[in-house]
């Protein structure tokens, strides 16, 4: 064989690339496995078994769920663990002293998410107020958090209300589909009607007009799992810029389109016509219309952003939160039966209607609810981003402090933590009892953690309650 052709200058310079960037890989690979070492943090190995974990998480064989209670249950005594997200350094929090710190005492060095996906890519989620930092996140809050206050909560019941009527209504009008019913379909009907009118002061019947399309576009949000969706997410995180020159969003364009056309229709008519509705897309109007010194101008797409950003959040999740109340509700009979008395004996003081006072009455329902966040949060973790240089104490005994560098990510492990046999005995069975006036203040602090916790709490969790208790 000839291999004279490995003298020639072009062979010897793709030799050499070939060598740097092989040791370049292997220099890469080693810091990132050996950086947790180093600071003499307890880490996750990288072994034949933890590489099956990550595999099995990646082709969609485990869940996220499952995959962090095994990091969770890796170092049962330490405080928290090191771990690498997307290559990055990060930080899995399991004390619920250190997670307090972070989330409230020390917030000043954690105020931000992590990155999620490149505003520039996808303007639709990276301009709303999870995914905002610094002084844009405090200004969006400021804004939004008055949409959230218990008199608006109020003025919003008879309208989440009247959604719940047309929901059980067709379901007393057609008997035939309640045979069988695919639950988690039907929930996302109602919650869609509800941030329709609640959000958009759009009037929707789901049930009825099965094919409308806020909730065709809503459906196409929705979450999705899988080794695709997995390495888009990745691609979106990592390299944003070659994301964005192969047309590469997180949503169909289609629906960005649409709720773009419909916060615009929306916004216009209010304008033209002197509409006044206190809702979330007037107040996002008001602080559009802000003039001054230090005041970022907002801009439709801000709107856009926020307004979508409502709706995924509260199609999704508060769906989901009721299929888990339904099922547990199905397969406890007993609870079942002691929640439907305290509705009756409610029913019965209102002339037969629900009130927005008699529902904040309900102490077991609210048991109920929390339990049933207890056991399915909403999310799986949380997290905060550092921006400045911070101190952990030491994971176990006999270690050392670690450092957490800015740009470095602390995750808090909500399911992990809700289902701790320390935190929660026997974490698998469904007690509403957990919450009674008696228990609930025997729960430690910062470990039931379904909303998040501190200045980061999710804004909506009053809305998404009322919407699941009224149903």
């Amino acid at each position: 064989m000839d291999l004279s052709w490995l003298s020639s200058p072009f062979a010897l310079l793709l030799i050499t690339l070939v060598v740097i960037g092989a040791l370049k890989i292997v220099t890469v690979v080693h810091h990132t496995y050996s950086y947790w070492k180093n600071k003499g943090v307890p880490y996750l190995p990288v072994t034949l078994s933890s590489s099956i974990t990550d595999w099995k998480l990646f082709l969609g064989r485990i869940s996220f769920a499952h995959y962090f209670q095994y990091l969770y249950n890796y170092f049962p005594d330490a405080k928290y663990v090191g771990i690498m997200d997307f290559g990055m350094p990060a930080v899995l929090l399991r004390d619920p002293e250190l997670i307090k710190d972070v989330m409230v005492k020390d917030f000043e060095s954690f105020p931000d998410h992590r990155s999620f996906v490149d505003d520039s890519v996808e303007p639709l989620f990276g301009r709303n107020i999870f995914a905002l930092r610094g002084d844009r996140w405090r200004e969006m809050r400021n804004t939004l958090s008055p949409s959230f206050t218990a008199s608006k909560m109020k003025f919003m019941f008879d309208l989440i209300s009247e959604c719940s009527h047309n929901f059980v209504n067709y379901l007393f009008d057609h008997p035939e589909v309640c045979h069988a019913i695919e639950t988690k379909g039907v929930f996302r009907r109602y919650t869609n009607d509800v941030i329709a009118t609640a959000a958009f002061g759009i009037s929707v019947n789901s049930m009825k007009d099965r094919d409308n399309e806020f909730y065709m576009r809503g459906t196409e949000t929705k979450s999705s799992s899988g080794p695709l969706t997995i390495a888009k997410i990745m691609l979106l995180r990592v390299c944003p810029r070659l994301a964005k020159s192969i047309g590469l969003s997180f949503f169909p364009t289609t629906t960005s389109e649409f709720f773009k056309k419909i916060v615009g229709e929306t916004i216009k008519v209010r304008e033209e016509q002197g509409i006044v509705r206190p809702d979330m897309i007037h107040l996002l109007m008001q602080a559009r219309d802000k003039e001054g010194a230090g005041v970022h101008k907002m801009t439709v797409n801000d709107i856009v952003s926020q307004a979508f950003t409502f709706f995924l959040a509260g199609f999704e999740t508060s769906a989901t939160l009721m299929c888990y109340a339904a099922h547990e509700l199905a397969v406890n009979q007993d609870i079942q039966d002691r929640l439907r008395e305290e509705v009756q004996q409610h029913l019965a003081k209102d002339n037969d209607e629900i009130s927005y006072e008699s529902l904040s009455k309900m102490s077991y329902m609210d048991m109920v609810i929390s339990e049933t966040l207890r056991k399915y949060p909403p999310a799986i973790i949380t997290d905060r981003l550092c921006v400045k240089r911070y101190e952990l104490p030491p994971s176990r005994p006999g270690c050392k402090n670690a450092i957490v560098e800015p740009n470095h990510v602390l995750m808090f492990p909500i399911y992990s933590l809700h289902h701790d046999p320390e935190y929660f005995p026997n974490p698998n069975k469904f007690d509403p009892e957990r919450f009674s006036e008696e228990n609930k203040d025997k729960i430690l602090p910062y470990t039931y953690l379904p909303f998040g916790h501190g200045p980061r709490k999710c804004i909506g969790n009053r809305f998404a309650l009322m919407e699941t208790k009224i149903l």
